[in-house]
């Protein structure tokens, strides 16, 4: 996974709803003995999205040890893939063998069309053990039964905290803690404006997008049947109202200031790196950055915390990956299949490109491994990887449109104070992500 997942994975959470895959066949439709047997001398074709020249590196490391077990089996790796070329590809009966995607957020759609096909009879007859991945992990990469992805690499999220400005005092494990402090760390010139935030509340604000702040108030974004929850759930204005709340005692005018006058996430002008901010929620690829652009700052890791009624679920934090299966009408299924397991199984393959990329292993066996070459802020997110309470957002058959429209609704219309009654406005929500579901076949 690449150190610049975030970036990535948003870019394909925004057009995953308009993927329209059109299924051929129905989920599974493909036969794990099609093709040629996985002992003959074969060549098999790899898409995935890393293209930067040390990602590719590690990606070839790991594949070494996958030609030690297979020498039967040629495998030609092709970078640079985006979702959009592997669905046309898929669409026009020309996919690969094998193919990853960095986001979970098409995983429901892929499964349903059976554009990726349904990989459980390659698991039974491989008597492979899903035990080894943790719950969170199972859910996103399977969508009503169907489990047509298996997890690659992590990412985990929790608080990151500047040592410095912290003055001596502990990372918060509630909201209300972390309210506390962040305003104890605030520096303010004298009209208002934000010099260093001790925290930024706003969904605007890099990785403190919803998907990574909402879950630790309990949300649950759908219902049993699959159905927004978005006024259903309490939760939700409970994390809107702590939102609000610390946006006003800044003032939300200078909130938009400092935001305006940061730099880039994935530079090394990234305000917490440049003791901008004191706390930040972010994910387990921000250590990489750090060790590389910021080596001096003195910092730690936390466990995001928690809204204050959930305080035994202190230790979990949101959870995704990058996910690889086997296409629908792939010429080498069997081998594909073995490849796959190899690449999401073997914990030296995994632990090879975790070292690499910066990234959380995606087993429980490999999350212990002594050969992880990992700085020791790490062990935050490797914890909350297996941490039970961790958690991630469903699939559906359009992405995570549901996702996506509740940012926005918190971006433009909650934050700037736009809404005089959160109940109907997340009702009309859940209207309007009902509407899409819909239409996508949900």
């Amino acid at each position: 996974m690449a150190t610049i997942i975030s970036t990535r994975r948003l870019v394909a959470a925004l057009t995953a709803a308009g993927l329209g895959l059109t299924a051929a066949c129905t989920a599974g439709g493909d036969k794990t003995d099609d093709g040629p047997k996985a002992d003959e001398k074969q060549t098999i074709q790899v898409w995935h999205g890393w293209n930067a020249p040390h990602e590719v590196k590690a990606f070839q490391d790991a594949v070494a040890g996958f030609n030690k077990e297979h020498p039967n089996i040629t495998v030609k790796l092709v970078g640079g893939q985006t979702d959009d070329r592997i669905t046309n590809a898929i669409r026009g009966g020309n996919p690969p063998d094998v193919v990853s995607s960095f986001t979970t957020d098409s995983v429901g759609q892929w499964c349903q069309s059976g554009a990726w096909q349904n990989l459980s009879p390659y698991i039974t007859k491989s008597k492979l053990d899903l035990n080894q991945f943790p719950a969170a992990v199972r859910k996103y990469t399977e969508y009503k039964g169907v489990r047509c992805a298996m997890p690659l690499l992590a990412d985990a999220y929790g608080l990151y905290y500047n040592k410095k400005l912290m003055k001596g005092e502990q990372p918060p494990k509630t909201m209300s803690e972390l309210t506390a402090l962040a305003k104890k760390l605030t520096v303010r010139d004298p009209d208002g404006t934000i010099k260093v935030a001790g925290f930024m509340p706003s969904a605007q604000y890099y990785e403190h997008q919803v998907q990574h702040l909402a879950p630790q108030f309990g949300v649950k974004w759908l219902t049993d049947d699959g159905k927004a929850n978005f006024a259903g759930d309490p939760q939700f204005q409970a994390y809107l109202k702590w939102n609000k709340e610390l946006i006003d005692w800044y003032g939300y005018k200078n909130v938009k200031k400092f935001l305006r006058s940061l730099g880039q996430e994935f530079e090394s002008s990234n305000p917490f790196q440049k003791g901008k901010v004191a706390m930040a929620i972010d994910g387990e690829w921000r250590t990489k950055f750090i060790q590389q652009e910021a080596s001096s700052l003195d910092y730690g890791t936390a466990p995001a915390p928690v809204s204050d009624d959930r305080a035994s679920s202190y230790g979990g934090g949101f959870v995704t990956g990058t996910v690889i299966g086997v296409p629908r009408g792939a010429k080498h299924a069997q081998a594909g299949w073995e490849f796959v397991q190899y690449l999401t199984t073997n914990t030296e393959a995994l632990v090879t490109f975790a070292n690499a990329l910066g990234n959380v292993p995606s087993t429980i066996p490999s999350l212990s491994s002594t050969k992880l070459t990992l700085p020791p802020q790490f062990r935050t997110f490797l914890d909350v990887f297996k941490n039970p309470a961790s958690s991630t957002t469903p699939p559906t058959p359009n992405g995570n449109d549901y996702v996506v429209r509740f940012q926005k609704f918190v971006q433009e219309e909650w934050e700037p104070g736009k809404v005089g009654d959160p109940g109907a406005a997340l009702k009309k929500l859940d209207g309007d992500v009902d509407g899409a579901l819909k239409l996508a076949g949900g």
